[in-house]
């Protein structure tokens, strides 16, 4: 290999490999979902930058991507902390949730084949088995790949934006419903019964069970911080 096709392939690795600025914000946004970084908490640049080994610069760059995601809050003078969502956005976010949740269970219904039928039911098989096991973090894991896998058979572009947009501010929330009492359970049955209007391609029904499926984790949730 010669010396200028060492320089192509260096520089391909360059313009394929991501900006450091964009790992950082991703390993971010990880913390920030698995509520390392709370909810309302003030994040400490000088610390992260000690831990991640970098300057000031690539981290503030991966906030601004952060903070234009709406997963943290610039504040002058004060920093930037983790967004903290009120009731108030929760109630505004679960319901246009349920519209697009439900709509992607409706065309996903309509598309689906045997094949497609059986992989959501091994998903589902998992559900069941955390369930019994009561373990909450593989089952809100397994219940996004089943949230996952019906968005891909929906196979609706527009449909898909939306709600990984939406789903941002979801998953501040994390699985944080699962821990009221009999709510894993109760979130168990619903997938159940989402899964046998899909099977029996009954469209409609599936559309009106997700509908109410999301909107039960909301209300799992105001009881959760009502208890508080």
């Amino acid at each position: 290999m010669n010396a200028r096709e060492v320089d192509n392939q260096h520089s391909r690795r360059q313009l394929s490999a991501p900006a450091l600025y964009e790992q950082v914000a991703e390993q971010l946004r990880s913390r920030i979902y698995a509520h390392d970084l709370a909810p309302g908490a003030w994040i400490d640049e000088q610390a992260i930058t000690a831990e991640y080994g970098i300057s000031r610069t690539p981290l503030r760059e991966a906030l601004k991507v952060l903070a234009s995601e709406g997963l943290v809050t610039l504040k002058p003078r004060r920093g930037c902390y983790v967004t903290e969502l009120s009731e108030q956005d929760l109630d505004e976010i679960f319901p246009v949730m349920a519209l697009l949740e439900s709509r992607c269970a409706l065309e996903a219904t309509e598309k689906a084949d045997a094949a497609d039928l059986a992989r959501l039911g091994e998903i589902h098989a998992d559900l069941e088995r955390y369930a019994a096991d009561n373990d909450a973090d593989h089952f809100f894991e397994a219940n996004q790949r089943f949230h996952d896998a019906l968005q891909e058979l929906a196979d609706n572009r527009w449909l898909k934006q939306l709600i990984e947009e939406t789903r941002k501010f979801i998953k501040l929330t994390r699985r944080d419903s699962l821990n009221l009492a009999g709510r894993l359970r109760q979130s168990l049955a619903e997938h159940r019964d989402i899964l046998a209007a899909v099977q029996q391609k009954r469209p409609n029904d599936a559309a009106d069970l997700m509908h109410r499926h999301i909107l039960s984790g909301r209300a799992a949730l105001a009881k959760l911080h009502t208890s508080r």
